[in-house]
């Protein structure tokens, strides 16, 4: 076999292959005579490690070994270096993730204190106009007459003011669905909003039973010789526990046999138990109960239109044209969003203590992540007072503008309202425009605190949502029902706000644009119709109102 065939004999006799090309560069130095390479002037390690590398490359073993030699150069070079030395790698935060309004703030005051463009912008804010013509209420009465009453439905209206509104309001569709009495509801004592009120001390009882006599049949109390049969114990009627938007189809098929059965049924929570999609006579119930028998209190009623009265006197250089915002900065809100602003370590120890407080483990539950930065990017939380000042002052209103403020107690509010106070200093909330005295009736109670603020929220020119929920739903539609079809409601873009309010290199001239922008889409959204799933509280048009076309109502007003 040839010297360097390095294939053993396989026992055939077939020629060997032809030699191949000398490759290693060894081989180019020339050989000893015994064959080996021996560099001259190398010392014994020397000579051993080449003669290694040389059997390497000549039988190509290299390449088997590379990875080993790889890591073992790597482990060699690293236990040179001392682990003392980290790279620093620096995580720059995410637009729109860092609460920095303040700043923004400070950068822009001069040139937003300068600027006198945006003159009397409340007397021409809504451009957009219905090309199909306006609306009107459309909620129908019957005539009155009833069969006889399938029996009682005693509901518990749970949550604040509007969530115990939209349990009235599908426990009157139900019951005139199902022809049975509808006992007037009860409402839940809940440990945030912490109010004892009855329905009574927030509606007008007579008057809601009134309004409905000719559709529903309500009582204020289940007759005893029914309630003999239960140990006068509400307790003891059978509870339905209803999933939450059930179709009517549910109580016609399951509640109805049981009421017929029993006589009387009790249905606890009864919050959002009916499904917003309803056929035409039940959501003409709903209607008629939100829009025209749920009418306040007398003690509520006369003071909402005395804080109504002194906010349009004190905006008649405007037409008696003023805002209303609802902000949403409770503590209890704060901490709730779990988003971070500038309050440092108090607002950190605050908000865990509040947490705590009202929805005790819940949000250190083992596993949860709290990521407050894509919190703020998603436009989930709630405007702070400065940011509100910033928005509105954008949209063009002007320090001499009227604005009631719709809020609970603000959180830190010496600190957070300063600015607001600064860029509107004609604000107004309902402690300011009240006596002690006339206040004192209703300090206590926060759903009768909150039926204050919806009233005057109610009939101001623009209003404005800073986060969302049930109170700006219901206003929202109860405005688009008053004010022929549209909300005159303010939706900021939070997510857009996010980014706008973490930019330090925006000007003024640039904000503003942006936020005209803004106000110009609220606009233009104020006609909405309902859609599918969508709440009839939110938007009343076609199922609460009837169209008005322009070319009719012009021909009725010509001679």
């Amino acid at each position: 076999m040839h010297p360097y065939n390095r294939l053993p004999s396989s026992g055939h006799t077939t020629p060997s292959p032809p030699q191949s090309p000398i490759r290693s560069p060894r081989l180019r130095h020339g050989r000893s005579k015994t064959g080996r390479f021996n560099p001259p002037g190398r010392s014994l390690l020397q000579r051993f490690t080449w003669h290694i590398l040389s059997v390497l490359i000549r039988r190509q073993g290299v390449f088997l070994f590379a990875p080993l030699l790889y890591i073992s150069g790597m482990l060699l070079y690293m236990g040179s270096v001392s682990f003392d030395v980290v790279p620093v790698i620096k995580h720059r935060p995410a637009p729109g993730s860092l609460y920095r309004s303040p700043q923004l703030y400070a950068k822009l005051r001069p040139e937003m204190d300068a600027d006198n463009t945006s003159t009397d912008a409340i007397s021409t804010i809504w451009k957009h106009s219905y090309k199909s013509g306006e609306w009107k209420p459309c909620t129908n009465r019957s005539s009155g007459g009833f069969p006889d009453s399938n029996g009682y439905i005693y509901v518990e209206a749970n949550g604040g003011l509007n969530q115990q509104r939209t349990s009235i309001c599908n426990a009157v569709a139900v019951a005139g669905y199902l022809n049975a009495t509808l006992v007037i509801p009860n409402f839940h004592y809940h440990s945030i909003w912490r109010d004892p009120s009855k329905f009574g001390d927030i509606y007008d009882e007579d008057y809601f039973i009134h309004a409905l006599e000719n559709d529903v049949q309500v009582v204020d109390k289940i007759p005893e010789y029914i309630m003999d049969r239960f140990d006068h114990n509400m307790s003891n009627v059978y509870n339905f526990r209803i999933k939450a938007f059930s179709p009517v189809q549910y109580y016609r098929d399951v509640v109805l046999p049981r009421l017929l059965e029993e006589k009387v049924i009790r249905i606890s929570p009864f919050a959002n138990r009916l499904s917003f999609d309803a056929p035409p006579a039940v959501q003409r119930l709903r209607c008629l109960a939100n829009y025209e028998a749920l009418r306040f209190a007398s003690p509520i009623l006369t003071l909402g239109e005395a804080l109504v009265a002194r906010m349009k006197e004190r905006s008649a250089k405007y037409g008696g044209k003023y805002i209303s915002v609802h902000l949403r900065f409770e503590e209890d809100m704060v901490a709730f969003s779990c988003c971070v602003f500038d309050g440092g370590e108090q607002e950190r120890e605050d908000m865990e203590a509040a947490r705590e407080r009202g929805w005790k483990g819940k949000f250190t539950k083992p596993g949860r992540v709290i990521r407050p930065g894509a919190i703020r990017i998603n436009g989930k939380c709630p405007l702070t007072p400065l940011e509100v000042g910033l928005m509105l002052r954008g949209m063009g209103f002007d320090k001499s503008t009227f604005i009631y403020l719709a809020s609970g107690n603000i959180y830190n509010s010496g600190k957070t309202m300063a600015p607001l106070l600064e860029m509107f200093p004609n604000l107004r909330t309902k402690n300011m425009l009240t006596s002690e005295e006339e206040l004192a009736p209703f300090k206590n109670y926060s759903s009768r605190m909150a039926a204050l603020d919806y009233t005057v929220c109610l009939h101001s020119e623009v209003f404005v949502t800073t986060q969302g929920g049930n109170f700006p739903h219901f206003l929202m539609g109860h405005r688009r029902y008053l004010y022929g079809g549209h909300s005159k409601t303010i939706r900021p873009d939070k997510r857009k706000l996010a980014l706008l309010f973490d930019n330090p290199s925006i000007g003024w001239k640039s904000f503003k644009r942006q936020m005209l922008s803004m106000r110009s889409h609220s606009d233009s959204k104020g006609f909405e119709m309902k859609r599918p799933n969508d709440s009839i509280y939110t938007f009343p048009c076609p199922d609460c109102m009837c169209r008005t076309n322009k070319t009719e109502d012009s021909k009725q007003s010509s001679p």
